[in-house]
């Protein structure tokens, strides 16, 4: 590792506390300068303070979706490299988050050498997501349906009751089926793209 690397900044937005204690802690004595976000706003707090060289983005943190820190980390370090993570592999988000300008997207469970080898070698930009889609097939109806809920909720600006209007279902067995996917609740005005 050059003395560049081993003085490189990095940012982890990460909402499961254990997974993101485990990684930085790996991270950290691997000579990377962590610092860990919880969430969208804590992370944009860190992104005004502080200039990253590297960020690890998890999807879906608590019903919210990362994707909009990426125009912010782009605009503060234009060379900055961003790796996205995600429990549940979705094409429309992989394709999403590359367009926004993410260099990888790599799903979990992966370790810390998975993470920083789809982070930082040039050469398998792109792969881990390859990757990804390939160990996806073939699609169960199920995950046909999620992803086409997650196409049209992306192009609906993750707004739940015009989804379920373009789709011809009710709001709230909408609603239940993206709880089942993520586990999580959500209230009934919730708005925010659900990319687990």
């Amino acid at each position: 590792m050059s003395d560049a690397d081993q003085q490189a900044r990095m940012l982890l937005v990460e909402d499961d506390e254990v997974f993101a204690r485990v990684v930085a802690r790996a991270l950290s004595q691997r000579s990377y300068d962590v610092a860990h976000a919880v969430d969208n706003p804590s992370a944009h707090q860190l992104i005004n303070s502080h200039t990253f060289n590297l960020a690890i983005l998890d999807l879906n943190l608590g019903g919210e979706s990362s994707l909009e820190l990426i125009e912010p980390l782009k605009t503060r370090n234009p060379a900055i490299r961003i790796l996205i993570l995600t429990g549940y592999a979705s094409i429309a988000t992989a394709v999403e988050a590359i367009k926004l300008g993410a260099d990888n997207y790599l799903a979990k469970p992966a370790d810390t050498d998975e993470i920083l080898t789809a982070l930082l070698d040039s050469s398998k930009l792109g792969e881990a997501s390859k990757t990804d889609v390939s160990r996806m097939e073939p699609m169960s109806v199920r995950r046909l349906e999620w992803e086409h809920i997650q196409k049209v909720l992306k192009e609906n600006d993750g707004n739940i009751s015009a989804t379920a209007r373009q789709l011809k279902m009710h709001r709230r067995t909408l609603q239940r089926k993206l709880q089942k996917k993520t586990g999580r609740k959500m209230s009934p005005g919730f708005k925010s793209t659900i990319c687990a």
